[in-house]
């Protein structure tokens, strides 16, 4: 969340193009960075260690397929509506709505997890 809350704090910031300074192109590109490694590090691998563990044996190959499943659905959307967010409310309203993504996750995940 705090990644994606700061490539939208610097896409806000920015002109309407995406030509960035020197510095906030560094910033975009460590925020994008810390982002992929934080993912990779944290939810992204618990998410199958959990997944094999939370199912009965019975019916185990079927939710492993459907949690899949939801997970490239949401891979899915996120691709295809990046581009229509882009060219209609701009990028910093599209990492916007990425960052309340984020941050209902954290709060769900905190929550119910």
């Amino acid at each position: 969340a705090f990644s994606t809350g700061t490539m939208e704090l610097n896409a806000a910031t920015g002109q309407e193009t995406l030509d960035l300074s020197d510095s906030m192109g560094m910033l975009a590109l460590i925020a994008a960075n810390a982002y992929v490694m934080l993912f990779n590090f944290s939810w992204g691998p618990v998410m199958w260690v959990m997944l094999g563990e939370m199912f009965p044996n019975q019916i185990r190959g079927l939710g492993l397929a459907v949690a899949g499943l939801s997970q490239w659905v949401a891979n899915f959307a996120v691709t295809l509506t990046f581009p229509m967010l882009l060219g209609s409310m701009g990028l910093a309203f599209a990492y916007s709505l990425y960052t309340l993504g984020a941050i209902l996750s954290v709060y769900f995940v905190y929550k119910y997890v």
